[in-house]
C-alpha cells in the first residue's frame, strides 16, 4: 500500500514537472513570437539580448554616475528617440523593463527620473538564480521546438551559445538598429511600477 502511494506521488509529481516545463516553453515561445510581431526585423541576436536583459538586468553596476548621466543627456540631444511605445518587457517574465527615451522626449518623465530609476536598478540588482548558459539553452530549445527563427539558428546559434557560456552581452543586430533605432534604459520591475509607470500608463 505504501509503495503504491509513493508510485502515485511520483507519477503526479512527474506530470506536474513536465507541465511546468511545457508552460515555461510556451511562455518563451509566446514572448519570441510577440517580439517578431512587434519587430519583424529581429534576429536571434536580438532575442538573446532581450532574454539576457531579463536575466541580468542592466549589464553592470554604474561606478561613474556623472559620466553615465552625461551619456544619457547626449543620447537625448543627438537622437530623435522615436518609439511606438514608452515601455516594454524584457524576455518572457518582464522582471526588467525597457523604458524608451521617447518618454523623456515627450515630457512624460524627466531625464533625472529615468536616470535615477536606471542607476538604482543597476546597482541594487540581485544575482541571477541560475547560470545564464542553462537559461539560454532552455530558451533555444523552446524556440526550436516551436519552429521559431529556424533560418537564424543555422548561423547564429553556435556564436550565441559561446557568448552564453561566457555570460557575454551582445549589441542589437545591425538590421535591428537600422530599422528601429532603439534608445532605452533598463529598469527593474518594482522600481518601474512605483516611480515611472504612473506617468506613462495613460499614454501607453
Amino acid at each position: 500500500m505504501k509503495k503504491t502511494a509513493i508510485l502515485c506521488f511520483l507519477t503526479v509529481f512527474s506530470t506536474l514537472l513536465c507541465s511546468c516545463k511545457h508552460n515555461g516553453h510556451k511562455d518563451i515561445a509566446d514572448a519570441v513570437a510577440h517580439q517578431l510581431e512587434t519587430y519583424p526585423q529581429s534576429t536571434l541576436q536580438d532575442v538573446y539580448k532581450s532574454f539576457y536583459q531579463e536575466h541580468f538586468g542592466p549589464e553592470h553596476m554604474i561606478a561613474d554616475t556623472a559620466s553615465a548621466r552625461q551619456y544619457l543627456l547626449r543620447e537625448l540631444a543627438e537622437n530623435n528617440c522615436l518609439s511606438d511605445t514608452y515601455y516594454e518587457n524584457t524576455g518572457s517574465s518582464g522582471k526588467y523593463v525597457r523604458v524608451f527615451l521617447a518618454a523623456v522626449k515627450d515630457s512624460l518623465i524627466t531625464a533625472d527620473q529615468l536616470f535615477g530609476a536606471f542607476v538604482r536598478s543597476a546597482n541594487a540588482q540581485p544575482g541571477p538564480e541560475s547560470p545564464w548558459s542553462e537559461r539560454w539553452t532552455g530558451i533555444s530549445t523552446a524556440m526550436e521546438k516551436s519552429g521559431l527563427m529556424a533560418d537564424d539558428f543555422k548561423n547564429d546559434k553556435p556564436v550565441l551559445e559561446e557568448a552564453a557560456r561566457n555570460n557575454q552581452a551582445v549589441h542589437h543586430s545591425r538590421r535591428y538598429n537600422e530599422n528601429y533605432h532603439p534608445h532605452y534604459r533598463i529598469v527593474e520591475r518594482s522600481i518601474f511600477e512605483r516611480e515611472l509607470k504612473p506617468f506613462l500608463e495613460k499614454k501607453h
